[in-house]
């Protein structure tokens, strides 16, 4: 009895964790383009003045298609605004948080998500 009690609560609090995929948090702006087993490649697209729920991404590079400004909210309070041109490029560490079109124009990226385990190595 233990055990299933256990079993239970695990997977209780594990739930959390599948309902900050961005994918599943805010199918509406999120696609995914391509996936296997090292990275996942994401089409974000939003217009100005809209927000995301609040949602996670491993470590990840950020394409930009367009201009555009963004507001994230990370846990804590923390506050960090971005703006990119068309052709930005930048590496995230994995972050939670809430983004916000703060701009005039909408927001059209592409992001790489890199899962746990990838491997660096050229073969």
């Amino acid at each position: 009895m233990k055990n299933i009690l256990a079993i239970f609560t695990l997977s209780f609090m594990a739930m959390p964790l599948f309902a900050q995929d961005p994918v599943v948090s805010d199918g509406d702006k999120y696609s995914v383009l391509f996936e296997n087993d090292k990275v996942r490649v994401l089409d974000y697209k939003d217009m100005p003045g809209e927000k995301t729920h609040e949602h996670s991404h491993p470590a990840f590079v950020l394409y930009a298609l367009v201009p555009f400004k963004r507001k994230l909210m990370l846990p804590g309070g923390k506050v960090i605004m971005r703006e990119f041109k068309a052709g930005d490029v930048l590496y995230s560490d994995a972050q939670t948080h809430v983004g916000e079109n703060v701009g005039e124009t909408p927001t059209h990226v592409i992001m790489v998500e890199m899962k746990s385990g990838m491997s660096m190595g050229v073969k």
